[in-house]
């Protein structure tokens, strides 16, 4: 916590450079009140859509995590966003950890299809030995941050530069077809062991800043409870833009250029918006008050997100 924000978005966000933030959620009161047995509790047999296996009890899943060994591993939650399914927890994230601030996914200017006031706050649920499914990065150039509130877990990194490496699926290029990295199938794919690997451990508090393209996978070391959110700012727009616009055939592609140059449009907004010298200050008048709420710099900037439109809470 004794990384300053503005340095934290200057040194890591901008420069694309992953980075630890000890104690990042400290004094949020899921610290203390989330385990295992307070969401089994709380949520008993509602089901819940684990993976993209069938539903199961709350409950039911709670007790496979407590169960769960390294080679037995029981299912990872990854699905589930608070925000428009798990409202009631939100409270329980105050006060918000504010390096996770989504950015530009808070901005009103954003239409309802791209904007995201929480991140796409995203759930992570798992048991000992158990990892999410895919080694990954995240879709939509996103950069991602994890915070962690239960429980320790292992994060392994590999930088974009590594992406000849990583055996891309043909179909979603975001993702590896390498199943297990810590055992990796070097027959299949040899390459894999020239990818330079980086990895930490997440504890109580902490969160990690997933830089956009950025291979990543986790591997839970304890039960673990944790979120993940998303970050799209300048520093990865063009690339956000690009994957939103895939080039297209007829007139889907004369549809696809307007839309680029609209969001194109909107990135060079936003991005006067944010360098306005007004901005060093404090706003005063209302002026600079609607600026710093258009384009907000920080979870300062944009108030409470537990007040935010349900609308907004399920756009995708």
């Amino acid at each position: 916590m004794g990384l300053p924000y503005s340095a934290f978005v200057r040194e890591y966000v901008a420069m694309n450079r992953p980075v630890v933030v000890e104690q990042a959620a400290h004094g949020c009161a899921a610290l203390s009140r989330w385990t295992p047995e307070y969401f089994k509790q709380r949520f008993g047999s509602m089901p819940v859509h684990v993976d993209r296996g069938e539903p199961m009890a709350f409950d039911a899943f709670i007790d496979s995590v407590l169960a769960s060994q390294e080679n037995t591993p029981a299912r990872y939650l990854h699905r589930l966003f608070i925000g428009p399914d798990l409202p009631e927890l939100l409270p329980d994230l105050e006060p918000f950890n504010p390096y996770a601030f989504p950015r530009r996914l808070a901005s009103p200017l954003m239409l309802r299809p791209w904007r995201r006031p929480d991140g796409y706050l995203k759930l992570l649920i798992g048991g000992v030995g158990g990892r999410f499914p895919v080694l990954h990065y995240d879709g939509e150039n996103a950069h991602a941050t994890i915070t962690e509130f239960h429980g320790d877990k292992e994060f392994v990194l590999y930088p974009p530069e590594a992406s000849p490496f990583m055996y891309p699926k043909p179909d979603m290029p975001n993702q590896s077809r390498v199943a297990d990295i810590q055992h990796p199938d070097l027959e299949c794919f040899p390459l894999f062991a020239q990818a330079r690997q980086y990895h930490t451990v997440l504890h109580p508090g902490d969160m990690v800043f997933v830089p956009a393209r950025w291979w990543h996978s986790a591997r839970v070391l304890s039960p673990s409870i944790s979120i993940g959110q998303n970050m799209i700012d300048a520093s990865n727009w063009r690339g956000y833009v690009n994957e939103l616009c895939p080039p297209e055939h007829g007139v889907r592609e004369l549809k696809r250029q307007v839309k680029k140059a609209w969001l194109l449009g909107l990135g060079a907004t936003l991005g006067t918006l944010e360098k306005l010298p007004s901005r060093q200050h404090p706003p005063t008048t209302w002026l600079g008050a609607s600026i710093t709420r258009l384009a907000p710099l920080s979870s300062t900037e944009a108030g409470d997100s537990r007040h935010w439109p349900v609308d907004d809470w399920k756009a995708r």
